[in-house]
């Protein structure tokens, strides 16, 4: 597709996007669709539910790579430093670390601080569980994995034949041409050895599928997706994967315990809108969708009878257009206009770091065959950028990134990358209905 189609398609989708999809009729909060019992909670959980409870620092390097660049993925381990202090916050943090390398460490989990003034001396600091190592299995070169790369990770207790827990890892690149196109999906052991895999997720898009992972309730993946209980999915901007953040729920450990390279592994989409690339007009997006949007982590967070799915990113608001942060639309033939600081690529007027929240009885709606994948559409949103520390200009890009859940205590983690110098900053929010 040329990019002048591109940019049509753009404009075209994004005042698809600001009108919005066809209405469909809303059930009422806490209904299941068609009048069906949902499994687990089924109130809407709603921002208010969320409570800000500060940050913590990341610690120095290891390992041969820092935290410096990072922020592509995060996971929790309920498990882990079980010999930390008694202040509230026991586990551990697993986490992807400096761009160039994409290896993993383990950090503790301190108590996170408010600080009035965003005084990064105020904040406390983790400590290193485990160096960065890498973990990659069968997922094309590093060459490949450094074309703006997308990582996504989550753990799960033992799963099917399993006799342990895995850290589940996706790896994906801004730009994978056909030929380039490589499996995606991996597990690893708690100790960051013996790395499996790698698996496509069926035969959707990898700009569908390789970037932010989260665990599926058990009660509901019994009930709606059984044997699925990992979601993955990915935004990649321009639309390419959907307009819209995409979302899957898969169960690797049913092919095999491990399962063979380059298995496809089943997978039931829960959210997937229209792409640019592959689809025609009229498109279904995500309401007020901008091209330029980035979704960038999530998490199926529940509290008492409540839940939501929450993607959390950096939405773009106001205009929109492919070519520089200037405003300058990019032509589809020569001349090009010069582009000295490197900044081609979507932009917007604006942009804001934002959880949307999706309730997962429209989900179980669409597992079922009930409704459309295109259908679901966020019925709340809540800012962030009040709490983040490095927000710097109106039309700043990469507010937060990757994100993480504590169900058990309904703690909340999200990254907030080149906040503490060129490291990140992790902020917490409590759940509590």
């Amino acid at each position: 597709m040329g990019r002048f189609a591109l940019v049509v398609l753009g404009v075209v989708s994004l005042i698809v996007g600001l009108v919005g999809p066809p209405a469909v009729a809303e059930e009422p909060a806490g209904a299941a669709p068609g009048g069906q019992a949902a499994a687990g909670p089924t109130q809407r959980l709603q921002p208010t539910d969320l409570t800000y409870l500060g940050a913590f620092r990341l610690p120095d390097g290891s390992g041969g790579s820092s935290w410096e660049w990072s922020s592509d993925a995060m996971a929790y381990y309920p498990d882990g430093d079980p010999d930390g202090p008694d202040d509230g916050h026991p586990g551990s943090v697993f986490g992807v670390g400096h761009d160039w390398q994409k290896y993993v460490s383990e950090i503790s989990i301190p108590a996170p601080v408010i600080s009035a003034g965003k005084n990064l001396a105020d904040l406390n600091t983790a400590r290193t569980l485990q160096p960065f190592r890498d973990v990659r299995a069968g997922v094309g070169s590093l060459h490949l994995l450094q074309e703006m790369p997308r990582v996504g990770m989550e753990y799960l207790p033992a799963q099917g034949e399993q006799t342990s827990g895995k850290l589940y890892l996706s790896w994906g690149a801004h730009y994978q041409e056909e030929q380039e196109r490589v499996a995606s999906h991996m597990w690893c052991e708690l100790d960051l050895s013996n790395p499996q895999g790698a698996w496509w997720v069926g035969n959707y898009s990898p700009y569908s599928v390789n970037d932010y992972m989260f665990e599926i309730p058990e009660a509901w993946a019994a009930a709606d997706t059984p044997g699925k209980r990992l979601a993955t999915g990915r935004f990649r901007d321009g639309g390419w994967g959907g307009q819209g953040p995409c979302l899957f729920a898969i169960g690797p450990w049913n092919h095999g315990n491990p399962p063979p390279p380059d298995t496809h592994l089943d997978a039931v989409p829960l959210l997937l809108y229209s792409s640019t690339a592959t689809d025609e007009p009229p498109y279904h997006t995500m309401a007020n969708y901008h091209h330029a949007d980035e979704w960038t982590g999530g998490a199926w967070i529940t509290a008492g009878d409540k839940a939501a799915v929450v993607l959390v990113g950096t939405k773009g608001t106001g205009d929109c257009w492919y070519g520089l942060k200037n405003g300058t639309v990019w032509p589809d033939e020569p001349p090009y206009p010069e582009d000295p600081e490197g900044t081609r690529g979507w932009w917007s007027t604006g942009f804001v770091g934002q959880m949307i929240l999706y309730d997962p009885n429209d989900l179980a709606a669409v597992a079922r065959g009930e409704r459309r994948p295109y259908e679901p559409q966020p019925y709340a949103t809540l800012n962030l950028d009040e709490h983040l520390y490095h927000i710097t200009e109106t039309q700043q890009k990469s507010h937060v990134a990757a994100a993480c859940f504590d169900r058990a205590r309904g703690y909340l983690y999200v990254f907030e990358p080149l906040a503490d110098g060129d490291k990140s900053l992790v902020h917490v929010w409590r759940v509590e209905p």
